[in-house]
C-alpha cells in the first residue's frame, strides 16, 4: 500500500504543477490583455484546485503510512535532529498544506469576483504564491534537505 501510494504521490504532483503553472499563464495572460473570464478560465481555476485536493488526500493517506513520518510523531525530539525527519514529518507536510489552503482561497475568492480583471489578479497572486511555497517543499532530487527522484514507480 505504501509503495503504491508513493508512486501516486510522487506522479500525480506533476499534475498539480503543471496545471498551476497553467493556470497563473492563463491568469497573467487574462489580466494582462483584459480578456473576459470566460468558462475556459473558470474550469482551469476549478481543475487546478481539484487536483490540488487529490494530491492533498493521496499525501496525507501517504503520511500517516510513512515510516519517516510515524517516526517524527512517534519519537519527535530525536526526529527533530535529523533533516529528513524534520523535513517529511514537519516541514514538508505544513508547506504543502499551506499551498492547497491558499490555492482553495484563491479559487473560491476569484469565483466571487464580480469583475473580471480582479478575477485574473486574485488567481494570479494566490496560485503564485501557492506555487513558490510548493516548489520550496518538495524534495527535488537537488535539495538539501530530501532529495528524491524526479519520479518513483510504483
Amino acid at each position: 500500500m505504501y509503495a503504491i501510494l508513493l508512486g501516486v504521490h510522487s506522479a500525480t504532483r506533476y499534475f498539480v504543477v503543471v496545471s498551476l503553472v497553467i493556470a497563473i499563464l492563463m491568469a497573467t495572460y487574462g489580466y494582462t490583455q483584459k480578456k473576459a473570464f470566460s468558462e475556459s478560465y473558470n474550469s482551469i481555476r476549478h481543475w487546478t484546485a481539484t487536483i490540488a485536493h487529490i494530491q492533498l488526500i493521496v499525501g496525507m493517506l501517504l503520511y500517516f503510512k510513512s515510516p519517516i513520518a510515524l517516526h517524527f510523531m512517534k519519537n519527535t525530539g530525536e526526529a527533530l535532529k535529523s533533516v529528513e525527519c524534520l523535513f517529511f514529518g514537519l516541514y514538508h507536510a505544513v508547506a504543502m498544506f499551506v499551498a492547497i489552503v491558499l490555492i482553495t482561497i484563491g479559487s473560491a475568492l476569484t469565483k466571487r469576483k464580480k469583475v473580471d480583471r480582479e478575477k485574473f489578479k486574485t488567481m494570479l497572486v494566490w496560485f503564485t504564491i501557492a506555487l513558490i511555497i510548493l516548489f520550496l517543499a518538495i524534495p527535488w532530487p537537488f535539495s538539501p534537505f530530501a532529495n528524491r527522484p524526479y519520479f518513483r514507480p510504483f
